[in-house]
């Protein structure tokens, strides 16, 4: 058979999960990856990262409403999913993704975006006219008092709803790690460390999302890069990129160290059919190039224009680095068999339920829904509402 090298059961030749698998993953990471970036303004104070705080909350927002996508398209009955709202089976951690998804959407982020964007919201809802107008006063739900008092409760319920959400954000992608690690069938994913890693590769890459997004649109809009809000980014990026590969790094020594039955299989995958995904992209490219760009930003002198050229491409590099991180675990842990002697290859179709086009449409959707949201609710808005006189909103709220 093609593509078959070695013994492997019939039900092993066929891969159960295919890109959209690891596309999956991939978005939830960037969800709480971004919406930890967020917290280090409102809860731990980080006010150089300001002008990123909106622009995070709309990116993780974007990307939390296509993240249950992969998914749907995955399975052969999506029209059933509602069913595990109905009948809740506790003891399957795939099933209580859907709770825990539903809690992070509507009672965490959704809940702060409204709270900080409520007196924009009431404010565009008067003075905006036609189909806008109505958006607005929709949005707004017919609150319309935005008095200094009002907004300090705002700010102070905005502030508890972050500090639930930082946990939130945890559990919604270390589940997606605890799934992978408790499969103790599969020694490429069984390990104690997955769901860790799984959490700051999140971090890794929704800190990287939010660096290229805020630096591309500020130069779509001709305005000037906060340079100390992207050299404070791109130094928690670095801390945080330090972390995950270590922690991948001690896995790996582990492993090694270990070298159970599954050692021989796994490092002749690793060095054949993993090479170029494995230690090519996911490590030198993607990992330890950014890593040493980042490093020389914090060691060196640079110029402003080469810090920001510096910062784009480490950014963009630490998300190919990151996916590739999640093909190998998904793509990588299903090409050898269960007795370690045979090995498969995965084939991508182009035009398929689970092919490269979805994969791509997927990828730019959460795009296409965060232009949207732009749109609707510019995240630079912050600083002209912080420009008005107090009286402003006293008088838009006797109106």
């Amino acid at each position: 058979m093609p593509g078959v090298e070695g013994f492997m059961y019939p039900n092993e030749v066929e891969l159960q999960w295919s890109v959209l698998i690891v596309l999956y993953p991939f978005i939830t990471g960037l969800v709480a990856g971004a919406f930890i970036l967020a917290s280090l303004e409102r809860v731990f104070q980080v006010q150089a990262v300001k002008p990123t705080y909106r622009l995070a909350l709309l990116t993780a927002f974007a990307f939390l409403l296509v993240a249950p996508l992969p998914l749907q398209l995955h399975l052969g009955h999506p029209e059933r999913s509602y069913e595990m709202y109905l009948t809740p089976h506790r003891t399957s951690a795939m099933a209580m993704f859907g709770f825990v998804y539903l809690w992070y959407l509507m009672a965490v982020l959704l809940v702060e975006i409204w709270l900080d964007y409520r007196r924009d919201i009431v404010m565009l809802s008067q003075s905006t006219t036609g189909w806008r107008r109505l958006i607005y006063r929709v949005m707004a739900l017919g609150s319309k008092n935005i008095s200094k008092n009002a907004m300090d409760i705002d700010s102070r319920v905005g502030w508890i709803i972050t500090i639930i959400g930082i946990p939130s954000a945890f559990l919604l992608h270390g589940y997606v790690g605890f799934i992978f690690g408790s499969v103790k069938a599969n020694p490429w994913w069984s390990s104690p460390l997955m769901p860790v890693v799984f959490i700051f590769s999140a971090m890794v890459s929704g800190i990287a999302a939010v660096l290229v997004l805020y630096m591309f649109l500020t130069w779509l809009r001709n305005q000037t890069i906060d340079i100390h809000c992207v050299d404070t980014v791109a130094t928690y990026l670095f801390y945080t990129f330090i972390i995950d590969f270590s922690l991948e790094m001690l896995d790996l020594v582990h492993r090694i160290y270990e070298a159970d039955e599954s050692f021989r299989s796994l490092d002749f995958m690793v060095h054949t059919k993993l090479y170029m995904s494995h230690i090519v992209v996911q490590i030198i490219l993607g990992t330890v190039t950014p890593i040493a760009l980042l490093a020389f930003t914090q060691l060196l002198k640079f110029s402003e224009m080469a810090r920001k050229r510096i910062y784009a491409l480490a950014g963009c590099l630490a998300l190919i680095g990151i996916f590739a991180m999640r093909w190998n675990v998904v793509i990588g842990g299903q090409l050898f068999s269960k007795s370690f002697l045979g090995y498969t290859t995965y084939k991508m179709g182009l035009i398929t339920r689970e092919g490269l086009l979805v994969a791509i449409a997927l990828t730019v959707l959460p795009l296409l829904i965060l232009w949207v949201l732009v749109k609707l609710l510019p995240p630079w808005a912050v600083k002209s509402s912080a420009s008005l006189p107090d009286a402003a909103p006293a008088r838009l709220a006797r109106a």
